[in-house]
């Protein structure tokens, strides 16, 4: 019989289901007790790439069976472990790196599983998106993950106009993206926002070489450029702010929007004005003036 001490008396009972289990995204130790309890206990693994997941179990010392699910045989592979879940398994879902289902596997086996009434479980843990935004230094009070822009210039400035014409509130915007693109990327959000547009772009998140690049578009991307190679996973993250004229702050007088902001966001004149002259994308100084006119004119001087 088990002593009291021994933790393994005292884990809860792992029922049947699936389970959505995060994975490191770079150092080892981003790993939960919990998830190592659910990688232990289940009956299955169903991981991206079976070699990645069988590095992880192996420091972990768990000798679970292992199976894969990837974008090519996800659709193929769910009816499989759906019949396997109906019939009282315990199985879990792994990306290589993070939460499954973002901008990985798993989205397709989880909606099948909740259309036969499968029992899903989320085991929470490490998300490079979540952890550059926090991080950042940007607003997290408004934001967006977009996943992966499309590869080709065309269909990715496409989508970029099409996201900026979207933006009715400041909102910072998070994106993947891959190292041999980033340039390109960065480029296309100055055409479209701006040289002036604040960018943050977060490299190697949790490992021995992470980097943050913070700064205008224009400085971020001439400090890349300025490498002899980019490497390393990258989350990009953008503040973008409602086009001038559109919106409550492009149509409200600069002083109508330092009380707004004084109410919604507590912020004092001087830091209202810095985020307006952002939002209007002119100089601290240009929103100053137009705010010393503005109260010339209610004067009548």
């Amino acid at each position: 019989m088990p002593s009291e001490e021994d933790p393994a008396a005292q884990q809860p009972f792992l029922a049947p289901g699936l389970y959505l289990v995060a994975t490191p995204i770079g150092n080892l130790e981003d790993i939960t007790l919990r998830a190592l309890r659910v990688l232990k206990s289940v009956d299955r693994i169903a991981c991206e790439d079976t070699r990645q997941t069988q590095k992880l179990l192996n420091h972990f010392g768990i000798s679970t069976p292992t199976v894969s699910l990837h974008e090519h045989n996800e659709a193929g592979r769910t009816s499989e472990l759906i019949a396997d879940l109906l019939a009282g398994e315990r199985i879990a879902v792994v990306s290589d790196a993070g939460m499954p289902g973002i901008s990985d596997p798993g989205m397709f086996l989880t909606r099948a599983a909740i259309k036969a009434e499968i029992s899903v479980v989320p085991v929470p843990g490490a998300n490079a998106a979540l952890a550059a935004l926090v991080t950042s230094g940007l607003d997290t009070g408004r934001f967006a993950f977009l996943g992966f822009l499309p590869p080709k210039i065309t269909a990715r400035r496409s989508d970029l106009e099409k996201i900026k014409a979207g933006i009715s509130q400041p909102t910072t915007l998070m994106f993947y993206e891959a190292p041999h693109r980033i340039l390109e990327t960065l480029s296309d959000i100055e055409r479209i926002w701006g040289a002036h547009c604040n960018v943050v772009v977060a490299r190697e998140l949790t490992k021995i070489h992470e980097e943050f690049l913070r700064g205008s578009v224009a400085e971020v991307r001439t400090s890349l450029a300025n490498r002899d190679r980019v490497r390393g996973e990258m989350v990009l993250l953008v503040e973008a702010l409602p086009q001038s004229g559109e919106g409550t702050s492009g149509a409200m007088s600069v002083q109508e929007r330092i009380h707004q902001l004084q109410e919604t966001d507590g912020l004092d004149e001087m830091g209202a004005l810095k985020r307006i002259a952002r939002e209007r994308g002119i100089s601290k100084s240009e929103a100053y003036r137009e705010l010393q006119r503005e109260k010339g004119f209610a004067r009548g001087g």
